[in-house]
């Protein structure tokens, strides 16, 4: 990991969403400067330079067997991520404590969900908190309010074994509470939702975000549009319901309800962005998906029918999660890449210059 100069930094380089050929100057504290700095190291001239990438669905300490529990594979991964360009994590509920992750200046910035809520039996084994009487839920989400860094991740629906397919976890009155308890204190939530059931007390409640969304209707879509509830479809995790469909035989039910979501998931990202959702990107990295993902959920989102896939990983992203881009004052987290991926976003799986916070990154490091 480089150490910043003492003077700072100048790039020279398209930058984008704005097209402007622009010099950038990063000072000593590895942040942007209005000026010109005498004495800045050269960065280059040429290419085209983003605010860092964004996964905004990551899970940073979970593993194809569960909780990660060596910090040092924790940081492995988030650096796997850092080397593909994302410098912005929306970790979407972990039962692992990464906190001490967030200190690092080498590592990408990580907004933590803190755990997963969910009903017993009704998700992964041991990645949730888990509630026997749904009325405990306002409480839990005040406790990972507070544990977090202003999201509560819940699960809104998974397999009910009694019913043989996908089923909403809780009552629609709960809800409500628990999500206006989590507003009064100034955090966020965001559900896991694969059907339709779930999605209705949910966005009635006022959730800020819904994660997957695979049965979202029309009537969904309008009203999310009118709410301003934001979707991250993290459509490379999709791709795997068919072989969680295979994997259920003993549930046809299921089975043919994940294989109709998946048939119908572009189109469903179609709708909601032509109805005016916010629409991000990210990729449920960790357990079945690996990190370092994000352009192959970035070219899924273009493939699917999403205007701007780009920005869903980039500006957008981070205006959305309250985080600056490339602006005076702000942490100098930027990528740089040779050609323009906004007509190849392909150009995307090799950038020449990673910085975060003004530290220069030896791409491919990890």
């Amino acid at each position: 990991m480089g150490d910043l100069p003492v003077t700072g930094w100048r790039l020279r380089a398209t930058v984008l969403p704005s097209g402007e050929d622009t010099e950038l100057w990063i000072d000593g504290d590895g942040r942007f400067s209005d000026g010109p700095l005498p004495g800045a190291d050269d960065l280059g001239s040429g290419g085209f330079v983003l605010p860092g990438l964004v996964d905004a669905h990551c899970h940073v300490g979970l593993g194809p067997d569960g909780p990660v529990t060596d910090l040092d594979e924790c940081e492995r991964q988030a650096r796997t991520d850092r080397d593909a360009g994302t410098l912005l994590i929306r970790d979407c509920g972990s039962p692992v404590d990464t906190s001490a992750l967030q200190a690092r200046e080498d590592l990408p910035e990580i907004i933590r969900a803190a755990r997963h809520v969910a009903r017993p039996k009704r998700y992964i084994p041991g990645l949730a908190v888990e509630l026997d009487d749904p009325k405990l839920l306002v409480d839990e989400v005040r406790r990972q309010a507070a544990a977090g860094d202003g999201w509560v991740k819940l699960v809104g629906d998974w397999i009910d074994r009694g019913v043989g397919d996908l089923a909403p976890l809780w009552p629609d009155d709960v809800l409500a509470e628990a999500i206006s308890a989590a507003h009064e204190v100034g955090a966020r939530v965001t559900a896991h939702v694969f059907g339709t059931d779930a999605l209705h007390g949910l966005v009635g409640a006022g959730i800020d975000c819904i994660e997957h969304g695979t049965g979202l209707s029309d009537d969904l879509i309008s009203e999310m549009a009118a709410r301003g509830t934001a979707l991250v479809p993290t459509l490379i995790n999709v791709e795997t319901f068919p072989s969680i469909a295979d994997g259920a035989s003993k549930y046809p039910d299921y089975a043919a309800h994940m294989r109709a979501l998946h048939a119908g998931a572009a189109d469903v990202v179609r709708r909601a962005a032509e109805a005016g959702i916010p629409i991000y990107a990210g990729t449920d990295a960790g357990g079945g998906i690996r990190h370092g993902r994000i352009v192959d959920e970035i070219v899924a989102l273009r493939d699917a029918g999403h205007p701007d896939p780009l920005g869903a990983a980039s500006w957008s992203a981070r205006t959305w999660l309250g985080r600056p881009g490339l602006e005076t004052g702000a942490p100098a987290d930027l990528v740089v890449y040779r050609d323009d991926p906004r007509t190849d976003l392909e150009s995307l799986r090799h950038p020449s210059l990673v910085l975060v916070r003004g530290r220069r990154v030896p791409v491919g490091s990890s």
